[in-house]
């Protein structure tokens, strides 16, 4: 490894520290190596296929995986949970979580097949052996789910009744099971068309950074 490889390396190594390890200090040698080569991963695959931001390349570990690991904020995955991610893009919010709960499984859908590509890549770059990816819409996937994750798909009525039915009733986590939404703005015209329990959660009540201020997740309990 040359010397400017290595400073690199050492800089992305440092940002981990100081953006994921701040919220998340307890990480283990492997989930830190994971986090650490998303960046290379990702800025290699968005410049052939853009499923992000090409300007949020270089704030990827804030915009993206922090903002995907809000989730493990509000519930721990326990082990052989089963967590459906619909809209996955290039794989957000599954692949940072994943990551941060190996013993969970992942099925992360898409209805466009080159992102698809882009979270099968990923996944295998990593040896992230807990992810399936399909493409396909989330009204297709073929199997009951602890959880539903999304990042900014549709709107939470719609977005309920295509997964509601593929939520299990058996609960084995600290809050039901259910949809966990990350959002973002003014949610009360949108909250106001649910006509059924839910919980939101904000974002800056986790994490200090101006991006979270307007941030949250939406909790939809089966």
């Amino acid at each position: 490894m040359d010397q400017s490889t290595q400073k690199s390396t050492l800089a992305v190594s440092h940002l981990i520290m100081e953006i994921i390890e701040k919220y998340f200090p307890h990480l283990t040698p492997s989930q830190h190596d994971r986090f650490a080569r998303l960046k290379e991963l990702y800025a290699l695959w968005n410049a052939q296929i853009n499923v992000i931001s090409r300007q949020d390349v270089e704030n990827l570990y804030e915009r993206h995986v922090l903002h995907s690991l809000a989730i493990a904020k509000v519930v721990q995955f326990a082990e052989f949970a089963s967590i459906l991610d619909v809209g996955t893009g290039g794989g957000f919010p599954g692949i940072p979580l994943a990551i941060m709960f190996p013993e969970a499984e992942f099925h992360l859908v898409d209805s466009i097949g080159k992102k698809i590509k882009v979270v099968e890549a990923v996944a295998e770059a990593l040896n992230l052996t807990n992810v399936r990816a399909q493409h396909c819409r989330a009204e297709q996937a073929d199997s009951d789910y602890d959880f539903v994750v999304t990042r900014a798909v549709a709107r939470i009525t719609p977005l309920h009744g295509w997964v509601k039915n593929k939520i299990s009733r058996n609960h084995v986590h600290s809050i039901s099971n259910g949809v966990l939404a990350l959002k973002g703005g003014d949610l009360d015209e949108e909250m106001s068309e649910l006509k059924r329990k839910y919980k939101i959660y904000n974002l800056q009540d986790f994490f200090e950074e101006d991006f979270f201020e307007t941030k949250k997740i939406v909790y939809v309990p089966n």
